[in-house]
């Protein structure tokens, strides 16, 4: 089934997001850690590319986010922007960078934008931190919220299920959306949260609200792109869609090379200098 062509080359910015709410149109996000998957991420289209701090997991192993190192996600975000012509370049912002004060999160922002040449960066938390959101907006650096289940807080709720799901909780993400909003945030992740909910944060707020599992009433999706193309073959959270299998097209693959070489068929005359 053919996919989505857009002729439109134009670099993608934070205020063509807002325009893209204006006039109803849905955008799409995906990660990217390094250069080879960026470039066909970029080339396929997509509006914003998250050099997201899940990294630490599907990258480099780790259970948690908590363990990635800015120095780190500064690494993978200069391989990304060096492959990217089009999309929005959004670097997150690690667990222990940002938390301590708003001074030290203005450095380690300041820090991503000079190294990684990325458009902006991406923080957790609402009224907890919006001293430092204040702060590293005054510099000059776009920021883009996420609120609901954030996996740097995971010690804190232990599990990693739905929130927003009480009365109050859901009350407190609606204040601290409007608190990131009137700040200057330009956009908003939404993740895991019941899906009326979000719909209510989107329409409410003027930004655009991207949500990962939390419903289609919302201005855009993201997703893992190892995720979404069956790379991790145990993952199958119930808001994830599956667009390939490449768990086992490249399991097949390798086979059939290790074959090849122990049958000595490859290299053929051929493939020989």
């Amino acid at each position: 089934m053919a996919g989505y062509i857009s002729d439109d080359t134009r670099k993608v910015t934070t205020h063509r997001l807002t325009e893209m709410k204006e006039r109803g149109e849905k955008i799409s996000m995906l990660t990217s850690y390094d250069y080879t998957m960026a470039q066909i991420v970029d080339g396929a289209g997509i509006d914003v590319i998250l050099v997201g701090d899940s990294a630490s997991n599907v990258m480099a192993g780790n259970v948690t986010t908590l363990p990635i190192t800015l120095d780190q996600m500064i690494y993978h975000g200069k391989s990304v922007v060096k492959a990217v012509k089009r999309s929005l370049v959004v670097v997150d912002m690690p667990f222990g960078s940002y938390q301590g004060n708003s001074k030290e999160g203005l450095a380690s922002a300041i820090r991503i934008m000079k190294e990684t040449h990325a458009d902006c960066i991406k923080l957790e938390g609402g009224e907890e931190i919006i001293e430092t959101v204040k702060r590293i907006l005054c510099a000059g650096i776009p920021i883009m919220g996420h609120l609901g289940l954030m996996p740097q807080s995971i010690n804190k709720y232990g599990t990693y299920t739905v929130r927003a799901k009480s009365e109050e909780e859901a009350e407190k993400l609606i204040s601290d959306a409007h608190l990131l909003e009137d700040a200057g945030c330009f956009a908003l992740v939404l993740e895991k949260i019941p899906a009326e909910l979000a719909a209510r944060v989107a329409a409410e707020l003027t930004i655009p609200v991207i949500g990962i599992g939390a419903g289609g009433d919302v201005d855009g999706q993201v997703l893992v792109i190892q995720d979404m193309l069956g790379m991790n073959n145990g993952f199958r959270p119930r808001f994830l869609r599956r667009y390939a299998d490449l768990f086992t097209v490249m399991t097949d693959a390798i086979s059939r090379y290790v074959s090849d070489v122990k049958n000595r068929d490859f290299p053929n005359e051929k493939e020989q200098y």
